[in-house]
């Protein structure tokens, strides 16, 4: 899949770095033994964070900047790694939802990137291009309905906007059904922990979703 990223882009986020992960994959449901990793990272960031210091992390203080000067408030619409670490902190467990769901969760509360996670088999054409939210542009949240996207980066294919570090839609969510994985860690505070968070994907897709990797980008 290939990624271009609009100049809008790169002239308001100068670090962005990305990873993309392409893989087959299964998708049951969530595991005891990785819900558990789940729980005890929750343990830790709320044992080690306080609420008022979670958009302070660098890598999601990077993503509210994003926002920022694109335009968009990130007290209103947080990038998913700070939903999750606030719901952490405040002691209210994650919902269990899928595998693969839950192994994108892990990962970005861990790391501080927000994370796109995508039915590749849903995606239209070859590309996706990471551009700005228009006025009026229709967006589904995954479990959102009709979501505001204007002034927040979005991947969009050959149709419309898939993905932003807010939510995904719903046009493209994963599924029990999903076989094929795209996913893409947004690193708006550049490279610093980028290899890190890619490595920590690339296992737990291989030990809870027995994925086969098909290309990997950093």
């Amino acid at each position: 899949m290939e990624i271009i990223i609009s100049e809008k882009i790169r002239t308001a986020c100068p670090d962005l770095a990305l990873g993309v992960i392409e893989c087959e994959v299964v998708n049951p449901p969530t595991s005891d033994e990785l819900w558990a990793e789940i729980e005890a990272e929750c343990e830790h960031v709320a044992a080690t964070c306080r609420l008022e210091d979670v958009n302070k992390r660098p890598e999601i203080q990077a993503t509210r900047r994003a926002y920022k000067a694109l335009g968009k408030d990130p007290n209103r619409y947080r990038p998913s790694a700070e939903a999750l670490c606030r719901r952490a902190v405040k002691g209210m467990s994650l919902y269990r939802l899928s595998t693969l769901v839950d192994v994108i969760n892990l990962v970005s509360m861990r790391s501080g990137f927000s994370i796109g996670g995508f039915d590749a088999d849903k995606i239209q054409g070859e590309r996706l291009e990471l551009g700005v939210g228009e006025a009026g542009e229709l967006f589904e949240g995954i479990g959102r309905g009709p979501l505001n996207i204007e002034g927040l980066p979005v991947y969009r294919d050959a149709v419309g906007g898939i993905g932003t570090p807010t939510s995904d839609n719903e046009r493209t969510k994963i599924t029990g059904t999903t076989t094929r994985l795209l996913m893409i860690i947004n690193a708006y505070s550049g490279k610093t922990g980028l290899d890190e968070a890619i490595d920590l994907a690339t296992d737990l897709l291989k030990r809870y979703a027995h994925a086969v990797i098909v290309a990997q980008q950093k």
